[in-house]
């Protein structure tokens, strides 16, 4: 079970509100859009949903638990926001490696098998800090579903890649969903949001809408 729930959440710095009372319940199972113009609040919600940011008010809950009281972050979740963040004078290989030793549940060989899912070779030495911005992105998205996480939260997940990528990406997305994976997904991108989507939510000046 991957559901999401949240109830009555807002969001606010200072005396800036970001999130207002947003109220939604998302199945398992499922990819789910979220549009919205620069600075709306889509980043703010992710971090909610995953557990790096708390609500200043609400609650939330992901598979029964509810953050901030029975867990701190989403439970299985994989996790792409902004933008990636590597050590740039190791390989794509030894920094995934690093990240996969933190919990200790997948093996080298599951990691290189991530990162060429996503398009990269899992043998090449260069260094991160060489890498073109969208190797970065590809690298981030291997990242996020090296552990087969039953979640996953991807902001803009296609930037900075080329038109083939982009297409290898959004497969990734499908295949990821016929096999029981729920995703949400932020994207600047129409063609993304028609393509993949099931259902699809409008975050406007911190107010969250669905539109279909």
């Amino acid at each position: 079970m991957n559901s999401i729930i949240l109830e009555n959440v807002s969001k606010s710095f200072g005396d800036r509100r970001i999130l207002q009372e947003t109220n939604l319940e998302l199945e398992e199972n499922g990819i789910y859009g979220f549009v919205g113009a620069n600075g709306s609040g889509k980043t703010v919600l992710f971090k909610i949903i995953c557990g790096l940011l708390r609500p200043t008010t609400g609650e939330v809950r992901v598979n029964g638990a509810t953050l901030g009281k029975d867990l701190d972050f989403a439970p299985d979740t994989g996790i792409l926001i902004e933008t990636p963040s590597f050590i740039p004078y190791e390989s794509g290989f030894r920094n995934l490696k690093e990240l996969a030793a933190i919990q200790k549940k997948i093996s080298a060989q599951q990691v290189r098998q991530a990162i060429v899912r996503v398009g990269l070779d899992d043998k090449d030495r260069k260094w991160v800090g060489k890498y073109s911005l969208g190797m970065k992105q590809r690298l981030g998205l291997a990242q996020a579903i090296m552990e087969d996480p039953a979640l996953l939260i991807l902001d803009e997940p296609f930037n900075a890649l080329d038109k083939q990528g982009t297409s290898q990406m959004r497969q990734m997305m499908l295949d990821l969903r016929s096999q029981g994976k729920t995703i949400l997904i932020a994207s600047h991108n129409q063609k993304d949001i028609d393509m993949l989507c099931d259902a699809v939510y409008e975050i406007d000046a911190g107010v969250l809408s669905r539109e279909r």
